[in-house]
């Protein structure tokens, strides 16, 4: 009897300690991976630091993954061999909207968590994490480019593809936003979007064919990170500056001796790193089977005052943009 007694308590004494040790591994054992649309593009570079410097400060198995170029099919395959992986999380930056529906369906069926960011279109998610309202972002970038062109002129609008979710978005928005507010601007009607493949030297070409095209063609709004420097590049070399102007997203100091010089007036962006933790810490806390609702606190700078998108369930909107100009381009730090 007495040693039953003495083995009930030594139970007793045990158990919270076994499980205390399950609860912190439940917590830190996740293994939670980070997919940018490539490895290579100093955007998703940045993302990095920020997914490093998250998995440093909490201790969590998490890491980025990414392609060797921006390609839909490499994208969908690796996501493909991490879910054969068994990881517990995906946190996705899109290539192609369409084509990764399925991939992100045989994801969520093998029971891994999706968040996305950059798909507000997506179906096949937990949740989609948008810096800001797609819509403000889209008329934001307008409210610069019309500053630039004294609110009158021809323009047209880039995009990396025409299937690229939020890029569109920015631009549809940015449309609307001038027919509402700068009525002495004109889209061209000819060739409403051109596409720059997220790649510098195709917006740059398709810039100079622009406006050697249509002499009266004097603004572009950009999207991509690599729209408004490649369009800037086909205004210095044209010989069109202060007679052309672009506006779009991008990196600061990748960026700075064009906005010191003038070409461009400004550049808007937002922090991939803070994208990239705000990603996991929503992961995180899905995982932990935190209910999603209300005003969502990530703990993320921009992204502690969450709402979902009208009329959606899946997609949070955060507060995180920024604007560069030349007084400024330097203050971020990357």
């Amino acid at each position: 009897m007495k040693k039953t007694l003495i083995l009930l308590l030594v139970v007793l004494m045990v158990a919270p300690v076994l499980f205390a040790a399950g609860q912190a591994e439940k917590e830190t054992g996740y293994e939670i991976v980070v997919v940018p649309k490539d490895a290579s593009n100093p955007w998703f570079v940045r993302m990095k630091v920020g997914v490093d410097e998250y998995a440093k400060q909490t201790g969590l198995n998490v890491y980025q993954k990414g392609t060797p170029q921006i390609d839909a099919t490499l994208q969908a395959q690796l996501i493909q061999d991490l879910i054969a992986q068994g990881v517990d999380a995906l946190c996705v930056v899109p290539v192609d909207l369409e084509s990764l529906e399925p991939v992100l369906a045989q994801a969520r069926k093998a029971g891994i968590v999706v968040i996305t960011h950059e798909g507000s279109a997506l179906e096949n998610v937990d949740y989609d994490i948008e810096a800001f309202s797609n819509a403000g972002y889209g008329a934001f970038i307008m409210d610069n480019l019309a500053e630039a062109m004294n609110g009158e002129g021809v323009y047209t609008t880039m995009v990396a593809s025409l299937t690229n979710g939020s890029h569109n978005e920015w631009a549809d928005a940015g449309v609307a936003h001038q027919k509402a507010k700068y009525p002495k601007m004109q889209l061209l009607e000819s060739e409403k979007r051109v596409e720059s493949f997220d790649n510098g030297d195709v917006a740059y070409n398709g810039a100079k064919e622009l406006f050697k095209k249509y002499p009266n063609l004097k603004g572009i709004m950009g999207t991509s990170s690599y729209d408004a420097p490649g369009v800037a590049r086909a205004i210095e070399e044209l010989g069109l500056i202060g007679k052309a102007f672009t506006s779009g997203t991008g990196m600061p100091l990748d960026n700075a001796a064009l906005l010191e010089s003038g070409v461009v007036q400004s550049l808007t962006l937002w922090d991939p790193a803070l994208a990239g933790k705000a990603m996991i810490a929503l992961a995180v806390q899905v995982l932990d089977g935190k209910k999603i609702e209300g005003v969502v606190d990530l703990g993320v700078d921009g992204y502690t005052n969450m709402k979902f998108k009208e009329g959606s369930k899946t997609v949070l909107e955060g507060e995180g943009w920024i604007v560069i100009n030349a007084k400024n381009v330097y203050d971020f730090g990357f």
